[in-house]
């Protein structure tokens, strides 16, 4: 493989560089807000998240190969292009588009399998974060085994009614949509009688639960549908053949949780975290120990990034398979990841079990939560044991895991 930039790619690094130094210092005041918190520029100038979005689209940085008629800069997919904005976009501190189940997942299954109307709709106003999605995939007795769903959609003069209930819907107390799956055909096999449906958040009927996870914060919700009525247009795909559609998000959800370059952020922040702080007089950089295990969590995080390469180009040529190395990316990204934060927490010692509203806290906390939040996302999107699975019996071709004889 030839990494070395042409002189078409050298310019648009300039360029890329060039937006990057005019942007320096922008930062969001606080991500936990709504996306429209405001971010504060040098010198006292505020923009929203919104304008941010719309701001890296029209110059081509973020939402490149999507058209122009959904809000999309309208431009060719550019693997290289594509690595080139998020490392410079790194290297300068500049913040990242917005990402989310709405953006990552929702928009790639519309333009591949929704409607004209449905792409008008709803792929711009996702794009810049005026319209939050969440996901309505697991119930309380469907999770691993997503087929066994249970909440029901019946359509009754034009309309689809859904009563039951979801359980794991991460952001659905911030959200204004969710994209659902449904059981419209009860006496189908269960993979074959189910639909995906589009339902607004502030329907009649909705009933939102936070539970409060092991990050003390209310990652997840229940969802509770009761009666819920929404257009019969509100479907992607065909009656009853939701559970293709739902594939296919899942693809880009498996992608969206593990992205090579937000972990090679991290490892940044990582080593100015150990340039800084120190034990007994010594920086943490200069103990052994610590630099060795940093160097092999760096070469980790590389082989990661060349592999997520080697998988986007796959993508981009024709009669390529690569749900499974999706699904190798999923399982070795999210185990990747909490082990970066852990060693994180560990480097830093007495600090690194602070938790919360301590001062003596380092980057607001964010290392003990995202390891913490990892933890779930090795179970979120298809558990480590599933894919593992799943890549060796459909990947690897081995013998299928034995099923425990009835009684």
């Amino acid at each position: 493989m030839n990494l070395n930039y042409g002189p078409e790619y050298k310019n648009f690094k300039k360029e890329v560089i060039s937006f990057c130094k005019k942007w320096e210092g922008v930062h969001f005041v606080d991500e936990a807000k709504s996306p429209l918190t405001p971010i504060t520029k040098v010198g006292g100038k505020k923009i929203t998240r919104t304008e941010w979005q719309s701001i890296l689209i029209k110059e081509g940085y973020f939402a490149r190969s999507i058209p122009k008629e959904y809000g999309g800069y309208g431009g060719e997919s550019d693997v290289i292009k594509n690595r080139i904005i998020a490392s410079e976009f790194s290297n300068h501190g500049v913040p990242s588009p917005m990402s989310g189940q709405g953006i990552d997942m929702l928009v790639p299954t519309l333009l591949e399998l929704g409607t004209e109307q449905q792409k008008k709709e709803y792929i711009e106003k996702t794009l810049l974060g005026e319209i939050i999605w969440c996901q309505g995939y697991s119930e309380p007795n469907a999770g691993s085994d997503l087929a066994s769903l249970q909440t029901k959609g019946e359509l009754v003069d034009g309309n689809w009614v859904i009563n039951g209930q979801k359980i794991w819907t991460s952001t659905a107390q911030y959200s204004q949509m969710m994209f659902c799956l449904v059981r419209t055909e009860p006496e189908a096999k269960k993979h074959a009688g189910i639909s995906y449906l589009l339902i607004p958040m502030e329907t009649p009927g909705i009933e939102i639960r936070p539970l409060v996870d092991m990050t003390l914060k209310a990652g997840f919700n229940e969802v509770f549908f009761t009666n819920v009525t929404i257009p019969e247009a509100n479907i992607v795909g065909k009656r009853g053949e939701g559970w293709a559609v739902a594939n296919a998000t899942l693809t880009h959800e498996r992608g969206s949780l593990t992205n090579p370059n937000a972990t090679m952020n991290r490892v940044n922040s990582l080593i100015n975290i150990m340039k800084k702080e120190t034990i007994n007089g010594k920086k943490l950089i200069d103990i052994p120990v610590y630099r060795d295990k940093l160097m092999t969590l760096q070469a980790k995080v590389m082989a990661f990034q060349s592999n997520s390469l080697r998988v986007l180009s796959a993508k981009l040529n024709p009669g390529q398979d690569v749900k499974m190395a999706g699904m190798i990316q999923k399982y070795y990204g999210t185990e990747l990841r909490h082990e970066l934060e852990g060693f994180a927490v560990d480097v830093m010692g007495e600090i690194g079990t602070l938790y919360e509203s301590s001062p003596h806290l380092r980057d607001k906390g964010s290392w003990q939560f995202l390891y913490m939040y990892y933890l779930g996302l090795i179970i979120g999107g298809g558990t480590s044991q599933i894919q593992k699975n799943i890549i060796a019996e459909r990947g690897l071709g081995m013998p299928r895991e034995p099923k425990v004889q009835e009684a």
